[in-house]
């Protein structure tokens, strides 16, 4: 935190300032958000989103919609949730309005949301259903949070854009410095790295533990991306589709997919604008060189 704490720091408040937004509507709460998966990143999120559009649970949210914005909600919503992020790192309740605010469009929601919030969730949402989504094989998902969460955090290119795009701003403050370093235990700010190579296992093991702890046997489906349709729509009481179940967002396809959409939107965009920066220096300077003489 050379920096300063994201949390209090003046340094980060002016830039969310200087980088703010415009300003997105707030939804208001149109269909019921009656599913909530909190399974941790990395546990079949995006195929359980696709699977449960799929269902009819019109818009399942995904980590994805924070920093981009999808048909169902054409703003970005990560001031909204750094917001939300920020509000719970200092102890402050939250509740249904609060998550409305950026969920108010979602009949379910997945990923980030869903873990790292999911405690409050489960408190705001009192009559919602819970899946615990996990990965059988514990030792394969600590290595794809490593080669997709960890690689990005520990990328020297996005961590430049973010300070001379926009966007990337966003997308990394909302989820370097919050997000993930809050989920992972080492708090708004730290070292994602660390804390995954040294307790990742650990984390795994107690927020599922805390889920099973939080919600009633009767409302909660533990759920493994091997599982596939059937015991889902059994708990849901959906018919299971005549299709293969969604196979979405693997570390050596989906995310490499959107690593290069990161890399054209927003380091590119990034690089121009540093460009911009050096050619308005040089042009400043000579202005000033010919005011001298």
């Amino acid at each position: 935190m050379l920096l300063g704490n994201p949390l209090t720091s003046p340094l980060y408040n002016l830039l969310e300032r200087l980088y703010a937004l415009p300003a997105s509507p707030k939804p208001t709460r149109t269909t019921s958000l009656s599913l909530l998966c909190v399974g941790l990143p990395r546990t079949g999120t995006e195929s359980l989103q696709r699977a449960l559009l799929h269902l009819g649970y019109t818009h399942t949210h995904h980590g994805w919609d924070i920093v981009y914005p999808s048909p169902a909600f054409p703003h970005a919503t990560s001031p909204g949730w750094v917001s939300l992020a920020r509000r719970k790192a200092l102890s402050q309740p939250l509740n249904a309005a609060d998550f409305d605010a950026v969920l108010g469009h979602c009949a379910a929601v997945t990923d980030a949301a869903g873990s790292v919030f999911a405690a409050d969730l489960i408190r705001a949402y009192p009559d919602a259903k819970v899946v615990l989504n996990m990965r059988r094989d514990e030792a394969a998902w600590r290595k794809s949070v490593q080669g997709t969460l960890v690689r990005a955090h520990e990328s020297w290119a996005f961590w430049l854009a973010s300070w001379l795009d926009r966007e990337c701003f966003w997308a990394w403050h909302v989820y370097e410095r919050f997000l993930w370093p809050m989920l992972f235990g080492v708090g708004v700010g730290g070292d994602l790295g660390v804390a995954v190579r040294g307790r990742a296992g650990d984390v795994y093991n107690e927020h599922s533990n805390m889920i099973r702890g939080l919600v009633p046997k009767d409302r909660l489906l533990e759920w493994y991306v091997e599982d596939g349709w059937e015991p889902l729509c059994k708990f849901l009481g959906k018919p299971v589709p005549n299709m293969p179940f969604p196979h979405e967002n693997t570390a050596t396809g989906g995310w490499k997919a959107r690593e290069r959409q990161c890399n054209e939107r927003w380091v590119n965009g990034a690089f121009v604008n540093l460009i911009l920066l050096f050619v308005g220096v040089l042009v400043a300077a000579a202005v000033w060189v010919v005011y001298l003489r």
